[in-house]
């Protein structure tokens, strides 16, 4: 859970600083393409409000959860430290009940992490659900005949980019996302 958090800040502090650099030393980009214009989703994950209010948002259930976890973790911990001052022929039953202690908690971090998962995609499906007629539109006024993924083109002439565009009407039409964990429905769970 923490490494998918800290990877996606990761990638869009060198998604930034990467994007500025690229644009800094071109000095020529080349023409404008009529009709071909370039998207980046991810910057707009990484730059809107709500892309930011949504990495705050996991970052916070990501405490709520590890808070939550942690007290197992130092239970399990301490008992298991415990077991092992006791002679061998004492620890049997304790052993198992410990094992299954540590079962249960191995279990319980696996449903908060599903839980999060859920929620990180619903939240992005919001996003998506709200961007999508914005990129229509700014596709239609751009009289684009092509829309490309920044992923797919290594670089660019800037004129022919409609992220920014993008971003600003997102940031008016969904300022910030406000959400808690969920959980996803029983058959998701089971698959």
């Amino acid at each position: 859970m923490k490494r998918l958090l800290l990877t996606a800040v990761a990638g869009a502090v060198a998604l930034s600083a990467q994007t500025a650099a690229a644009q800094t030393q071109l000095q020529n980009p080349g023409p404008a393409i009529p009709g071909m214009c370039v998207y980046h989703n991810e910057r707009l994950l990484a730059q809107s409000s709500a892309g930011q209010s949504l990495a705050q948002g996991m970052q916070r259930l990501v405490q709520e959860v590890q808070g939550e976890l942690a007290p197992y973790g130092s239970s399990i911990q301490n008992d298991a430290t415990a077991i092992q001052q006791l002679p061998e022929d004492q620890q049997g039953p304790r052993v198992q009940a410990l094992q299954q202690r540590i079962q249960e908690a191995q279990q319980l971090e696996q449903t908060r992490d599903t839980e999060l998962r859920y929620t990180r995609a619903q939240q992005i499906n919001t996003i998506a659900t709200a961007v999508d007629p914005i990129i229509v539109a700014v596709y239609q006024e751009r009289g684009c005949g092509m829309l490309v993924d920044r992923e797919s083109v290594y670089v660019l002439n800037p004129a022919m980019d409609i992220t920014d565009t993008v971003i600003e009407r997102l940031n008016s039409a969904l300022p910030s996302l406000s959400f808690t964990r969920q959980s996803p429905p029983p058959q998701q769970q089971q698959q």
